[in-house]
């Protein structure tokens, strides 16, 4: 035996021990990671499934008699506004600028309350509760802040006190939401650099990357491989068809300006009379807001409740023509839920709002697949109101599972995302976020919470 062997053998041992010790720690986190990314898939698949229930619901209400709508609504609406005010704060709106503030805040106490599972459960519930009132909101937006709920749940269970590490998992659970949501893991990857994050961490990327797949794999495990809106062979080829694109662009683009623009002046406080009886009585503004949908929903014999996606598919199929009144139903109806205050998103309504507008546009188009021209109507808004038009892009061609129209939809949602910019400067969920923040940053914080959060911190 060589001098100093019998010194170095119990060192090595003792660094295999700690490296056996690491690779441990560092399989149980992936799983956990793994395990969060299963469980947003699965939800997701169930919210989606009793949000269809409600829907069908809703929909047999109004086929029994319309004018039931008229109590309804205004009954569901005042309810939801006052359960989501006295037990789920935080649960309010899309969900989506919620998600987004909280990457942004430092103060983990209100991060952990407005991303705990409370919350997240409140928002399930009165979502779905919303689209059986016949609300015109979508689950999509929601199911990304449950996502990032799941997965910032995982991370507490973990232990992780690394701001970078936090901020990651509730990445990754939002756009595992997206993922599950839509059944487009492209979408969320894209969603999550270009609309949650605004950025690409690379020591983050990894726990993203696996929770879309995860979510996504989930998905389709339990109801198989189904794209959103069907299989759509449409084709816009070069040349005169491309007048399509630029009519789209300029039509969505200031619809969905317009709307991005009234709902950023409308968080900041709605003005007038309106607006003071909105701040002092809450509850009764969700209610006359209900009764102001009742009313839209009478006007178009009933298109415009809930989250519009039967409407958007049959106009993308080709198998319903709707007037142009539609997407300005639809429209005012998606701004009046909004400013009610009930939680629930605003994809699947943009989704809608655009096959109307894409729908009215290609009967003026003749040389055009009118197919095409309603998916590039759609693309147009949706990138108009979100203002993220690689997002926008990605999900229109994973929904209808065609690459053909790529660069059409691609050109299209980048004019209309350009003519949004010049209405609305700011991003939407952006500019909700910042309220949001400012929200979150005045109210007041319990020491039990604060107490709470230093013990998590020296963990």
């Amino acid at each position: 035996m060589r001098p100093g062997t019998a010194l170095l053998h119990p060192q090595r041992l003792d660094h295999l021990r700690r490296s056996a010790r690491v690779t441990t720690t560092q399989w149980r986190r992936a799983l956990t990671w793994w395990l969060g990314a299963v469980l947003v898939g699965v939800v997701a698949v169930s919210f989606a499934a009793l949000s269809d229930k409600a829907g069908l619901l809703c929909t047999r209400m109004v086929h029994w008699n319309p004018c039931v709508m008229l109590f309804v609504l205004p009954a569901g609406l005042a309810l939801s506004s006052w359960l989501t005010r006295r037990f789920f704060k935080g649960a309010q709106g899309s969900g989506i600028p919620q998600t987004i503030a909280m990457l942004h805040i430092d103060n983990f106490a209100a991060v952990d309350r407005v991303l705990a599972l409370k919350t997240a459960i409140g928002k399930i519930i009165l979502t779905i509760f919303g689209l059986l009132c016949g609300a015109s909101i979508g689950r999509e937006g929601p199911t990304v802040q449950i996502g990032a709920s799941i997965m910032h749940a995982f991370s507490r269970l973990l232990g992780i006190s690394n701001v970078t590490m936090k901020r990651g998992a509730i990445l990754a659970g939002g756009a595992a939401g997206v993922s599950a949501a839509f059944n487009t893991p492209l979408a969320g990857i894209v969603f999550a650099i270009e609309e949650l994050s605004h950025s690409f961490e690379q020591r983050t990327s990894g726990t993203m990357l696996a929770g879309v797949v995860l979510s996504g794999v989930t998905a389709i495990a339990l109801v198989g491989n189904y794209t959103y809106f069907g299989h759509t062979d449409v084709d816009v080829p070069i040349g005169t068809a491309w007048i399509a694109v630029l009519a789209c662009a300029i039509i969505g683009g200031v619809a969905g300006g317009s709307f991005s623009a009234i709902l950023v002046r409308a968080s900041r406080g709605i003005p007038g009379l309106l607006g003071r009886f909105a701040m002092r009585r809450p509850v009764a503004f969700a209610a006359s807001c209900g009764l102001v949908l009742a009313l839209i929903g009478l006007a178009s014999h009933g298109a415009t409740y809930g989250t519009g996606y039967g409407q958007a598919h049959a106009i993308i199929d080709g198998t319903e023509h709707y007037p142009a009144s539609f997407f300005l139903y639809k429209f005012a109806a998606t701004i009046v839920s909004y400013l009610s205050g009930i939680p629930g998103g605003l994809f699947a309504p943009s989704l809608s709002i655009g096959a109307g507008i894409g729908g009215w546009i290609q009967q003026f188009l003749p040389h055009s697949t009118p197919g095409a021209v309603v998916l590039l109507g759609t693309v147009a808004y949706f990138s108009a109101v979100v203002q993220a038009p690689l997002t926008a892009t990605v999900i229109v061609m994973e929904m209808c599972d065609n690459q053909q129209v790529t660069l059409a939809l691609m050109a299209t949602s980048f004019l209309a995302f350009g003519i949004s910019r010049s209405i609305c400067p700011r991003p939407l969920y952006t500019a909700l976020a910042e309220r949001f923040m400012e929200a979150v940053e005045r109210a007041p914080v319990t020491r039990r919470e604060e107490l709470k959060t230093e013990i998590e911190e020296r963990r």
